[in-house]
């Protein structure tokens, strides 16, 4: 096999940096337009790949993605404004990028082209955090963050040779890094200040990590025809963990790690749900790195990063 032809839209991000080097290493060839929004570096070392081109762009931009569309077999809309604070502060910016951009990718691919988009569980919304949602769980944002990208996977659900993912929180070292996911963000809080406050202890998330996420994106390309028209929680089942458990086990790494619970005041963000990914693991593939894993491979990574590098609020 010669390889597939990739366009990634957002490619220069957290996980297009990851999945990029990924699809590289398969054989693929990869195409990344990215507006550069954070003038993030990360896709230097690719640069030297016959099989890479990069172009500065804004996937908004229908003449620019017409063009770029035509010959290729998937499209992977990873262009986004991420998270519940970067998208109250720029609805509109989140409005156009997080769902028109897909709209028009959907709008301008032809019968034949695959999209694979990655959606996030978040869609589930303020849960009980006791019964686990699966892709049948009506999806119930309760943000303008989430509200788009639901939005995004119901316009290509609704269309042919679509696969979503539906990510848990995905922790992990990337190329172009992010401090505001939670594991992330608790691993680099605890390191620098050796204490935690907690806020809402008990809410309960999913999590993965992000080489298993580029790695599930891999997977759905060379079983696209069996997996096509079904959204698929991407998560790891044995970290459905409430904000405590994960403090908890952060501490193992860092000795005299304080943990501490907020009495006062409350944690804006309401996501509270535990995961079923079972339909991803029937179709065959399963996250496989641990949270121990990520924690130490954080430690590692901050232990070189100055300390407000990649914020993206």
């Amino acid at each position: 096999m010669s390889g597939f032809h990739v366009l990634i839209t957002g490619g220069a991000g957290y996980i297009g940096s990851i999945l990029t080097e990924r699809l590289l290493r398969a054989g693929h060839y990869v195409t990344v337009i990215d507006s550069l929004l954070y003038r993030q570096r990360s896709l230097f070392g690719f640069c030297h790949e016959s099989r890479f081109e990069f172009v500065f762009g804004d996937a908004r931009d229908a003449r620019v993605m017409a063009d770029l569309i035509r010959g290729k077999d998937f499209l992977i809309p990873l262009a986004a404004l991420v998270g519940a604070p970067a998208c109250d502060r720029d609805p509109l910016f989140a409005q156009t990028v997080n769902l028109e951009a897909v709209r028009l990718i959907n709008s301008l691919r032809s019968g034949q082209q695959a999209v694979i988009y990655p959606n996030t569980n978040s869609g589930y919304g303020a849960q009980t955090g006791e019964s686990f949602c699966t892709e049948e769980t009506p999806l119930e944002p309760i943000s303008h963050y989430g509200r788009t990208k639901v939005e995004a996977e119901k316009a290509l659900l609704d269309s042919a040779r679509a696969v979503t993912f539906r990510l848990a929180t995905v922790f992990g070292m990337s190329y172009r890094m992010r401090l505001d996911l939670l594991v992330n963000d608790f691993v680099h809080t605890a390191l620098r200040q050796r204490a935690l406050v907690l806020f809402e202890k008990d809410f309960k998330r999913n999590y993965v990590h992000i080489r298993d996420v580029a790695d599930a994106f891999l997977y759905a390309m060379n079983h696209f025809d069996a997996m096509q028209g079904r959204p698929y929680n991407v998560g790891l089942d044995d970290a459905n963990l409430s904000k405590e458990q994960l403090a908890v086990l952060i501490q193992r790494f860092i000795p005299g790690l304080s943990i501490q619970s907020a009495e006062i005041g409350e944690d804006p963000d309401k996501r509270n749900y535990i995961v079923s990914n079972a339909r991803l693991r029937e179709a065959g593939f399963e996250a496989r790195r641990t949270l121990e894993e990520g924690i130490q491979e954080l430690l590692k990574g901050y232990r070189m990063m100055q300390q407000e590098e990649f914020r993206n609020v």
